[in-house]
């Protein structure tokens, strides 16, 4: 199961604010940028985000529920900063691996002790892909 709504509600208000000015940088972490599809607003949300062939992969630690993702699938994509770059990410694609195959070792472990089994997979966009 992955984490409770309570528990989001703190990293959001507090957790996020600190997290969210390291991430961009730290390996394993970046931030999501991605509009509000109702509101329009622009968010940038930390993440747990690995490289993975031709993109990046995300943990659901909160489940596939969450405004961010939502956001992020109408859209059809996003920008992550990550390891101090900002990429344009397209083709959103959620899915479910219960052994967490594709995240390190010690990250399937971490994982596996909350029971997050949900990903999101986004390809990198070619030079040519709107914003």
């Amino acid at each position: 199961m992955p984490m409770s709504k309570g528990l989001a509600r703190f990293n959001r208000v507090v957790t996020n604010r600190t997290l969210g000015r390291i991430a961009p940088w730290m390996p394993g972490f970046g931030v999501v940028h991605h509009r509000g599809r109702k509101s329009g607003r622009d968010y940038r949300t930390p993440v747990n985000v690995f490289r993975r062939g031709d993109g990046y992969v995300m943990a659901m630690t909160y489940g596939s529920q969450t405004d961010w993702v939502k956001n992020v699938l109408a859209a059809g994509g996003c920008d992550l900063e990550t390891r101090r770059h900002l990429v344009h990410l397209v083709e959103p694609r959620l899915y479910v691996d219960e052994k967490r195959t594709g995240m390190p070792a010690f990250v399937r472990t971490v994982l596996g002790l909350t029971n997050v089994t949900e990903f999101l997979a986004l390809k990198l966009a070619d030079e040519s892909s709107p914003r």
